[in-house]
C-alpha cells in the first residue's frame, strides 16, 4: 500500500501537474488538501480515467480535501461530528483495503495571537476528541495531510528566524502532541532522523530554490501502521518546473 499526501493549492489549477504525477507514481491512495472547489465541480472524471475512485469534501475558493483510491472506498465521513452546517471543509475519512485513513487540512492560524490562531488550537482539540470517539489506536490508522505545524527545529530551515512564529510556536506544537497522545507516531522519523527535510516553501520568495522550507505535511500513524511502514519520502521533483504547488507530495509505503 502506497499512500501519498499532497496540498495541491487548487486541484483544478494543478491538474496539468497532478495527472502526469499520478501516471508516473501510481500510488494506491492519494490524499489531497486545499482543493478549493465545491464537490459538484471537482474534476472527478479526469481522475477516474487514471483508475481512481474519488470522494471529496470541498467548498468554494478555500480549503477542501479529497481522497483518491485504486482499491475502492468505504465508510466515508466528511468533517467532524460536531461540525456546524457552514463548517470549513478540512477533514475526510475513509476505509480502503482495511486501512482507516483520515485526511486533514489543519487551519493555518494566520499569526500567533490572532483569532484564527485560537481557532486553530481549538480545532486541534476537536480533532483529538474525534479520534477518541471514532478511532482505535490498535487498528491500522493513517492520519495525514497538511498540519501547518512543525514538530521541532529539525523541520525548519532557519530555527532562529521562525522561533515562536506561526507554524512553529509552542502552543501549536503542544496541541499537536496532544493529538499524537491518542497513539500516533511520526512515520517519517522512523526512517529519517536528520534535519533539513521540508515539504513547504514560500514560492513568492523563491524559497524552494534556496532550500528555505518547513516540514508541515505529515503522516501520523498508529503502532500497527508504523510497524508496517517501510518508507516515507518527499518528492521534491514535483515542486520544480512551471506552476507548482507550494507543497511537495509525501509518499508513505506500507507492507
Amino acid at each position: 500500500m502506497r499512500i501519498a499526501t499532497w496540498n495541491v493549492n487548487s486541484v483544478r489549477a494543478r491538474l496539468p501537474r497532478l495527472l502526469p504525477w499520478l501516471e508516473e507514481h501510481r500510488p494506491d491512495v492519494v490524499c489531497l488538501q486545499e482543493t478549493k472547489v465545491v464537490d459538484e465541480l471537482f474534476p472527478t472524471s479526469y481522475l477516474e480515467d487514471q483508475g481512481y475512485d474519488v470522494v471529496a469534501h470541498g467548498q468554494k475558493t478555500y480549503n477542501g480535501v479529497a481522497i483518491l483510491a485504486r482499491r475502492g472506498i468505504r465508510d466515508v465521513v466528511r468533517g467532524f461530528p460536531d461540525d456546524a452546517e457552514d463548517a470549513q471543509a478540512r477533514a475526510i475519512a475513509a476505509t480502503i483495503d482495511g486501512w482507516r485513513i483520515l485526511n486533514l487540512y489543519v487551519p493555518n492560524g494566520a499569526e500567533v495571537g490572532h483569532e484564527k490562531y485560537q481557532y486553530k488550537l481549538a480545532w486541534l482539540e476537536r480533532l483529538r476528541r474525534y479520534l477518541d470517539a471514532a478511532f482505535c489506536a490498535d487498528d491500522q490508522i493513517v492520519v495525514c495531510g497538511d498540519f501547518n505545524i512543525t514538530f521541532d527545529d529539525r523541520d525548519i530551515h532557519d530555527p532562529a528566524a521562525w522561533h515562536e512564529q506561526i507554524l512553529c510556536s509552542t502552543p501549536e506544537r503542544d496541541a499537536l502532541r496532544r493529538v499524537m497522545d491518542f497513539g500516533l507516531f511520526d512515520a517519517l522519523r522512523k526512517h529519517h532522523a536528520e534535519a533539513g527535510i521540508h515539504t513547504w516553501w514560500d514560492m513568492r520568495t523563491r524559497a524552494f530554490a534556496r532550500g528555505a522550507g518547513l516540514r508541515i505535511d505529515h503522516f501520523l500513524v498508529t503502532r500497527p501502521a508504523l510497524d508496517a511502514c517501510n518508507a516515507v519520502d518527499v518528492d521534491l521533483d514535483a515542486c520544480r518546473g512551471k506552476s507548482p504547488s507550494d507543497h511537495a507530495p509525501v509518499i508513505a509505503s506500507f507492507a
